[in-house]
C-alpha cells in the first residue's frame, strides 16, 4: 500500500467515527463541533484527491460560516430560555 492510500483509509474511517459521534452527541454544542471537526477532515480529503478549489470552498464555508451560524443560532436560543 502507498502512504496516499494509507492516509486515504484511515481519513475515511475518521470521517465515519466522527460523523457517529455528531449524531449521537448528547449536547447540541458538541455536535457542532463535531461537525466542524468533520468538515475540516473533508478539506483534507478534497486535498488529498487533487481538489483545492473544493477544499478551500469547504474550508471557508463548511468550516467556517456553518460553525459560526451553528454556535450563534445555539446561543441565541440559550438566552432565550434563560429569560
Amino acid at each position: 500500500m502507498t502512504f496516499f492510500e494509507i492516509m486515504s483509509l484511515f481519513i475515511s474511517v475518521l470521517l465515519v467515527v466522527i460523523a457517529f459521534l455528531a449524531i449521537n452527541a448528547k449536547k447540541l454544542i458538541h455536535s457542532v463541533l463535531y461537525l466542524s471537526a468533520l468538515s475540516m477532515l473533508a478539506v483534507v480529503a478534497f486535498i488529498l484527491m487533487k481538489a483545492p478549489d473544493v477544499a478551500i470552498t469547504e474550508a471557508v464555508i463548511g468550516s467556517g460560516l456553518v460553525t459560526a451560524l451553528f454556535i450563534f443560532v445555539l446561543l441565541s436560543i440559550k438566552r432565550r430560555d434563560a429569560k
